[in-house]
């Protein structure tokens, strides 16, 4: 990458991030046969010497791991954080399994919006009309499908509040992504060692029992979800806000094309209204972000002459 320029870096970093979280789905549709602890206990396992390997090269700053875990303020917050994280996972890879990947996408698609929300209720941020009124969008698609839908929503909702709760969560914190990914995958270590072991004890897990192909697929887990996390880290540092904003939407949107054309969901007319409203509030949203870029951005002129 060292011939391109830093905003190509970006972007290509951006669609290698974005790119693996929307193509998640098809990557533990191939764990079929695993359960959704196991691989989320897997992916504990061997998240830690990856991201070591990654913090170690990438210059991190492991002091800082020690510094955050001796303060009981930090440590609340990134045990919080993990057991979010690790809810979160486990339910995406729960509704994988059983078929119900548009709930996914929907919950992602809600995740950015529902993130601005808590922006305004917890750290005091303020909505322009569009952005208040884009979040109105999205409650009303939520409203539609619980109503006129098969089932609530309700793993849509759990992704998306239990997702914005983390980021609020990390926006708090001074720990940098990949330092910040490490401590919380350490503080779950000892969790995912013994599930492990219990596992392995009971004759229950999978691991080293259902073929080569399996177990690299399990061990792998750790190392696909933690790589998308560093590109995205990487690609924060080369673009705008504005544009990864814009990138974030490519996840669910692979999510939905899956669900519905290589899965074969249902896509009901509830469906249809709700992704419809959800798409009308997404938009607004990326329309106003992009307007308040374009106004923070210093005129050409008066970069020419300073």
């Amino acid at each position: 990458m060292r011939g391109l320029s830093v905003r190509s870096q970006g972007v290509l970093f951006a669609i290698g991030a974005f790119g693996a979280w929307g193509f998640f789905p098809l990557y533990f549709r191939q764990l079929a046969g695993v359960s959704p602890l196991e691989i989320l206990l897997q992916r504990s396992l061997w998240s830690v010497p990856f991201l070591l390997l990654v913090v170690a090269l990438g210059g991190g700053r492991l002091g800082a791991l020690r510094a955050a875990f001796a303060r009981r303020r930090d440590l609340l917050l990134l045990l919080l954080s993990a057991a979010l994280l690790a809810g979160n996972w486990l339910l995406f890879i729960w509704a994988v399994q059983v078929g119900r990947v548009l709930e996914c996408a929907l919950g992602y698609y809600i995740n950015p919006l529902l993130s601005v929300a808590l922006g305004v209720l917890v750290l005091g941020e303020r909505l322009t009309r569009l952005q208040f009124f884009a979040i109105l969008l999205a409650i009303l698609g939520v409203l539609v499908l619980a109503w006129r839908g098969e089932t609530f929503p309700w793993i849509a909702l759990t992704l998306a509040s239990s997702f914005a709760l983390y980021g609020l969560l990390r926006k708090t914190m001074t720990l940098g992504a990949a330092e910040g990914l490490l401590a919380e995958t350490l503080l779950l270590l000892p969790f995912a060692l013994a599930g492990t072991l219990w596992q392995q004890a009971a004759g229950e897990g999978s691991f080293l029992r259902q073929g080569l192909v399996n177990d690299l697929l399990l061990v792998s887990t750790g190392v696909v979800t933690a790589t998308a996390l560093v590109f995205f880290a990487a690609a924060a540092r080369r673009l705008p806000l504005s544009a990864i904003g814009m990138f974030q939407y490519s996840s669910p949107t692979l999510q939905f094309l899956m669900a519905v054309f290589l899965f074969g969901e249902h896509f009901s007319t509830a469906y249809a209204v709700t992704f419809a409203l959800i798409w009308s509030a997404v938009a607004l949203f990326v329309l106003e972000t992009w307007r308040r870029a374009r106004r923070a951005r210093p005129p050409v002129m008066a970069l020419a002459r300073s």
